[in-house]
């Protein structure tokens, strides 16, 4: 038996979690079971917790969690044994399948990366979704020419987890970070992750007549979109390039072609959920290497499964700062 937040579901069709003990028996096919150590709290892990599951979630009873982090039980793989630290991101669990709210989970040994040297389990959750999502984000725009000394590179939502974790990464890399939040309590915590400059979201989340602003901006790493991406797009260096990794601030774009005609912008879309297995390993190794773990140590809120209900509303509203780290076993 073992230790899960089980979301149900009632005759209205609406779902509630709870703590309950389940048979190993009851885990989902798969050739690794991971006994779980470290989970954490992404935003579609908010819309799994809440009452119609997002519209992620296919069938209950469910286990949500789409980030686990800890040590191979048992395997049918030659790839993985007993003993081995591994890590779980994407792949659609804790949607469509059980997730890492749980003191175990199993899983196909294709969906896991080992975890790399240098990294805990609590610390590759501390990153998590968010973090693995920034650092993708941060090689697509060195891919495409970045480097240090070009100008200020741009981060949208930085107080978010996604935004806080390629503000560190990018600062530590020597990169001058502009920070953008709408809220001004923040800017001490973005400086502390090494941030040069904060820009207020006013600044930003109005649309412009105007297609083209000045060149400022010699990157840019996004969680925002709408009309705040649309208004950043006019204003990046010729042949700079945006990651668009998220939509807080909406799904519609409200730009037209001419910076990208103009001047050469590049918009890279970013999906963490189904990378290919060779490029979640080189993400996580340059997350070992290029995030300094005192700036992680400070993003950390730290949770139990208890807790996450609370959280998984607190994150939909925009009030979770930093990373949340679940203790699966406290």
């Amino acid at each position: 038996m073992f230790k899960a937040l089980m979301m149900e579901q009632n005759d209205e069709g609406l779902a509630s979690a709870s703590i309950k003990e389940i048979d190993t028996d009851a885990l989902p096919e798969g050739n690794v079971t991971v006994a779980v150590e470290y989970s954490t709290v992404n935003y579609k892990d908010g819309l799994c917790l809440s009452a119609k599951g997002g519209g992620l979630v296919r069938n209950y009873p469910h286990v949500p969690g789409i980030d686990y982090a800890g040590t191979v039980e048992a395997s049918d793989d030659d790839r993985y044994k007993p003993g081995d630290k591994v890590v779980l991101t994407g792949w659609r669990v804790g949607e469509v399948s059980w997730g890492g709210y749980a003191q175990k989970a199993r899983i196909s040994a294709d969906k896991l990366v080992p975890l790399p040297e240098g990294l805990t389990t609590r610390q590759a959750m501390a990153v998590g979704t968010a973090g693995f999502t920034s650092m993708l984000a941060v090689m697509a725009l060195e891919d495409h020419g970045l480097k240090p000394g070009q100008g200020p590179v741009l981060v949208t939502g930085a107080a978010g987890g996604v935004g806080s974790v390629a503000t560190a990464i990018l600062a530590n890399l020597g990169y001058e970070v502009a920070a953008v939040t709408g809220r001004a309590d923040q800017a001490d915590y973005l400086k502390s992750l090494g941030a040069t400059t904060i820009v207020a979201r006013e600044e930003l989340n109005e649309t412009t007549k105007r297609p083209l602003e000045a060149e400022t901006w010699a990157g840019c790493v996004d969680a925002v979109g709408g009309d705040m991406l649309a208004r950043v797009l006019g204003q990046m260096k010729y042949g700079a390039s945006v990651s668009a990794v998220g939509l807080a601030g909406g799904a519609h774009l409200p730009a037209t072609v001419i910076p990208f005609l103009l001047r050469g912008v590049n918009l890279l879309g970013i999906d963490s959920v189904m990378q290919p297995y060779d490029n979640r390993v080189r993400a996580w190794q340059r997350i070992a290497t290029d995030l300094p773990m005192d700036k992680l140590e400070a993003m950390i809120t730290p949770a139990t499964l208890e807790d996450l209900p609370g959280l998984g509303a607190d994150i939909l509203k925009g009030g979770v700062k930093g990373r949340v780290v679940v203790d699966v076993n406290a």
